[in-house]
């Protein structure tokens, strides 16, 4: 569970890269993210994410819509799917 005192923390997709690398294995901050609640696209490096050491929750600059949410616990780190629509690269 994210603290209470990093809700209001934010800071660009950079941050989530480390995180993102436990999920996907390589650099993603580069690919592109369509949001499923306003349509807009921007590389992930550009959303706005609250993160502390166990969450990062990854939204859209645009509509503020939660795109996914990244995990770390004792199992893992895994990824939980929000209003992300597409992943593209360009």
């Amino acid at each position: 569970m994210m603290r209470a005192e990093n809700a209001t923390h934010t800071v660009d997709g950079n941050a989530a890269a480390g995180m993102l690398w436990d999920v996907f294995g390589t650099d993603v901050t580069a690919l592109v993210g369509v949001c499923g609640g306003c349509g807009a696209s921007a590389p992930f490096a550009e959303t706005v994410v609250e993160i502390d050491e166990v969450a990062a929750i990854v939204r859209c600059r645009s509509c503020t819509h939660t795109l996914f949410t990244v995990l770390r616990d004792d199992q893992g780190v895994r990824l939980v799917l929000g209003a992300l629509h597409e992943i593209t690269r360009e």
